[in-house]
């Protein structure tokens, strides 16, 4: 069983290659065998993998896990491959500020195509780095707030319009 997950806006294919003795997934690739799986949940966890025991710490926030691990803050998210591509609904012309902050980093200009699950603008919020994707493929539209300036929860920091086809 194939699945795409988004790590920091970036697409990687994840296969489960064997479940018994151990889990065996192949990421990008590369095989890493884990001996050890944590609880669902979030808050602190260790797995072992490769033999090595990793702790991290982990929070859910919707549809991605915000996992913080080597001093280092992941966002990471399952790609849906029934909504992958140009088609989308208006619900997802917009990328809205998961909770409150200020902006950090803007990846993307106004004019830019992107791709579903493609960085476009860095945000910080509690300490916590993340970078925000493209909820779908698409060109910028507006970027509505710039380096340094805050947001609060739910407010639209992007908009996307359609790409347009060229005959």
């Amino acid at each position: 069983m194939a699945i795409k997950l988004t790590l920091d806006g970036k697409i990687h294919g994840v296969t489960i290659a064997r479940r018994h003795p151990h889990l065996v997934l192949v990421i990008d690739g590369v095989e890493h065998e884990v001996s050890s799986l944590p609880a669902l949940g979030d808050g602190r966890k260790s797995i072992t993998v490769g033999g090595h025991e990793v702790s991290f710490s982990r929070a859910s926030l919707r549809d991605r896990q915000i996992v913080r691990m080597g001093g280092r803050t992941f966002d990471v998210g399952v790609v849906d491959p029934f909504s992958q591509g140009g088609a989308g609904g208006s619900g997802q012309d917009a990328l809205k500020a998961p909770m409150p902050g200020a902006v950090v980093s803007v990846q993307k200009r106004a004019g830019d195509k992107v791709a579903r699950g493609e960085a476009v603008v860095t945000i910080e919020s509690m300490k916590l780095q993340t970078a925000l994707p493209a909820p779908r493929d698409g060109v910028i539209a507006k970027i509505l707030k710039g380096e340094g300036e805050t947001f609060e929860k739910d407010e639209i920091i992007v908009t996307l319009e359609p790409e347009t086809e060229k005959a």
